[in-house]
């Protein structure tokens, strides 16, 4: 063996042999094993009836879609082939991801639509008002073709003093949505057009891919200037459409709805002219009979004199009638109020309550002195009873009290004291002391 090759070396020559043939290359298949971890990306398997090879989308790259990927969904990819080496696979990196089919397209359709009306994109309240004559109007359109030419016929015949900017942009491919998304932009920045029309003729939904774009419709959503949807026939629905601020049928339709009709517009300011006419005419004629009705008033001025004057003579009379009755009503209200407060007054009530004071007075001195009399009887009596049973009465005719010391107990009888004792002698005046020398018992 001449060259004995690293796993590392092997590997490097792989990823370099790969990765410069397959630079930049379209595959398609069918998603399965979808996974988004928290980085944002997307992995998943693209396989096919026989093979199947990984893939991943990164966040950036996955953001521009106007779809949301699925297992089973068939798709076509815009990728590169990469080698990681630590694990010695290879894989796809896609940048770009179209769906294969009518139903993915579709599906495709009702996942953008469903997002876009949650966020509020297809709401009245957003929707701008049309001018009614716009000067200058903005066509983003195809240059070549039916439709530009069919705009051009119209606005011409119909009002052909409008000025029409053609901004040519590509309506079918991949890099139609940034066209038209720039176009719409320049001509917002430019802000010399009154409205835009968006126009496309019909096609397939693969034809009319770039306005189901998530890109073009918030280019359309956030637009100052007014936009006309005129994509497709009839039948045909887009994201463009339910964003602008107006739909029309077809593209004939949008330049009729953009611009009014010359000959409509000149009857109608035909009619108006006339109506106004009219109004000025029986608005002159209601002036000039009012005019001649206040010349007859004015041409004899003493009969509005004088009915001033027996007005003015009515009114005083009145006045005098009123202010007499008035002063009368007031006259006698207030001789009810005076007899009343007579009635009230509080002189008769003092007399009154004087008159009972003084009964009350003179009763209380009389019964005041009777009382005094009565306890002054029966104190005298109680006294003289007192006194009679007083001790000091009974002392008072020479007896005496006798206690014995120290003790101070009377004594009532001779077995109670001894002899040599002291004793306390009460009279009637004083008292002494004296010691017992000598006891008798009778």
């Amino acid at each position: 063996m001449k060259e004995i090759l690293s796993v590392t070396e092997l590997t490097l020559r792989i990823k370099f042999l790969l990765e410069a043939n397959f630079e930049v290359f379209w595959v398609e298949g069918e998603v399965s094993n979808l996974r988004r971890p928290g980085s944002g990306h997307a992995y998943f398997t693209l396989k096919d009836e026989t093979c199947q090879i990984r893939a991943v989308i990164f966040r950036t790259d996955l953001r521009s879609l106007s779809f949301e990927l699925e297992d089973g969904m068939q798709v076509i990819l815009r990728a590169r082939l990469n080698v990681y080496e630590p694990r010695g696979e290879y894989q796809l990196i896609a940048d770009a991801v179209e769906p294969k089919g009518l139903g993915a397209l579709q599906k495709a359709f009702e996942q953008l639509k469903a997002r876009l009306q949650e966020e509020g994109l297809f709401d009245a309240k957003h929707k701008k008002q049309i001018p009614a004559v716009p000067r200058n109007i903005g066509v983003v359109t195809s240059p070549t073709g039916a439709v530009i030419r069919d705009i051009l016929n119209i606005t011409g015949r119909r009002f052909p003093s409008v000025n029409i900017l053609i901004v040519p942009v590509r309506v079918q491919g991949l890099d139609a949505p940034m066209e038209i998304v720039e176009a719409i932009e320049n001509l917002n920045a430019w802000g010399k057009v009154d409205v835009i029309i968006l126009a496309r003729g019909g096609g397939s939904l693969e034809d009319l891919a770039p306005f189901n774009d998530e890109r073009v419709a918030r280019a359309v959503f956030r637009s100052r200037i007014p936009v006309i949807s005129a994509v497709g026939h009839e039948i045909d629905f887009t994201i463009a459409d339910l964003v602008a601020d107006l739909r029309a049928p077809t593209p004939s339709a949008a330049a009729e709805l953009a611009v009014p009709d010359r000959r409509e517009l000149r009857e109608s300011v035909g009619a108006l002219y006339l109506r106004m006419c009219r109004v000025c005419r029986r608005d002159l004629e209601d002036r000039r009979e009012k005019f001649s009705f206040l010349l007859e008033r004015l041409r004899d001025p003493r009969r509005l004199i004088a009915d001033m004057r027996l007005r003015i003579d009515d009114r005083s009379n009145q006045l005098a009638t009123a202010l007499a009755n008035r002063l009368a009503a007031v006259k006698g209200r207030f001789s009810l109020l005076k007899n009343h407060l007579r009635l009230l007054s509080p002189a008769a009530t003092i007399r009154e309550r004087r008159f009972i004071v003084e009964n009350f007075h003179k009763n209380m001195v009389a019964a005041w002195f009777l009382f005094r009399e009565r306890v002054g009887k029966r104190l005298a009596t109680d006294t003289a009873v007192l006194d009679s049973l007083s001790p000091l009465a009974v002392l008072g005719r020479g007896y005496g009290i006798v206690r014995r010391l120290p003790e101070g107990t009377i004594l009532r009888e001779t077995g109670s004291i001894a002899a040599g004792d002291d004793v306390m002698v009460k009279l009637y005046v004083g008292r002494f002391q004296a010691r017992v020398v000598k006891i008798e018992e009778r």
